[in-house]
């Protein structure tokens, strides 16, 4: 009978945890590099909101609308951290006399007073107010501001807001962008596919992903109704970023 050959040790260990590996089955807990890699490669929670006509005004102003000593009241938080729709609303006024009541005041108050309105509102209005990015109001057209106490009598300041996105620096990181580029949003509803181009990225360290569009922009490409919602790098058409479809229909913090 011919002996059986000896193993050394670090052959039967090799044996052993080939057994115990496979009696355990896979793994359920990836290694922290892996877990973290995985957490960097999920796509972003994209939510698009529809900004309604709304207006942000400066300290002064809400003192002359709202009465000495005024302040605005916050009644619900946005989307943005530290922004907030108001309880306090006035009513605009165009040079035609025409008006829109109980516009929504924004918070917090800024340096210099702004009204937001989309294009069929400017219409009404009959005011030509130009796109423009958030807070770059040279040029543009003014109007009256009618608060319970006071009004107040804009040189400038309407706009029709400019479409962007809002993201963190981590969020830019994935989808390739930087502050200041450019990207398209496209948006499939039932039958009805829209690409909206030239959305500005404002990244910052603290900005939650989210782009504003406004009223009529929203209401065009049926938003309320979207099956898939994409964000794309002006070269990226494959539209494989961001696809989870958040809606949210409030006026838009900034």
């Amino acid at each position: 009978m011919n002996a059986m050959p000896s193993l050394d040790r670090s052959a039967i260990e090799a044996i052993v945890r080939r057994v115990v590996m496979s009696s355990l089955g896979p793994a359920t807990d990836a290694p922290a590099s892996l877990a973290s890699a995985a957490a960097h490669s999920a796509a972003p929670n994209l939510v698009v909101s529809i900004s309604a006509r709304h207006v942000h005004l400066t300290d002064e102003h809400v003192e002359i609308l709202f009465g000495k000593g005024s302040v605005l009241n916050p009644d619900k938080e946005l989307y943005q951290k530290g922004f907030f729709a108001a309880k306090e609303t006035v009513m605009v006024v165009g040079p035609r006399k025409r008006m829109l009541p109980n516009v929504r005041v924004l918070g917090p108050t800024r340096s210099a007073s702004q009204v937001e309105l989309a294009m069929t509102d400017a219409i009404s209005l009959g005011i030509d107010a130009p796109v423009r990015h958030s807070g770059k109001i040279d040029g543009t057209p003014g109007c009256v501001l009618v608060g319970p106490a006071g009004v107040v009598e804009l040189k400038q300041g309407v706009i029709r807001a400019a479409r962007h996105v809002h993201m963190s620096l981590e969020d830019a990181k994935y989808y390739g962008v930087n502050n200041g580029d450019y990207m398209k949003l496209r948006i499939r509803s039932q039958d009805c596919t829209t690409t909206f181009e030239d959305v500005l990225v404002r990244a910052d360290a603290s900005s939650l992903l989210e782009v504003h569009l406004d009223t009529d922009e929203g209401n065009s490409c049926m938003l309320d109704a979207a099956t898939e919602i994409s964000l794309l790098k002006v070269s990226d058409g494959c539209g494989c970023h961001g696809k989870k479809k958040i809606v949210r229909p409030v006026a838009a913090s900034r």
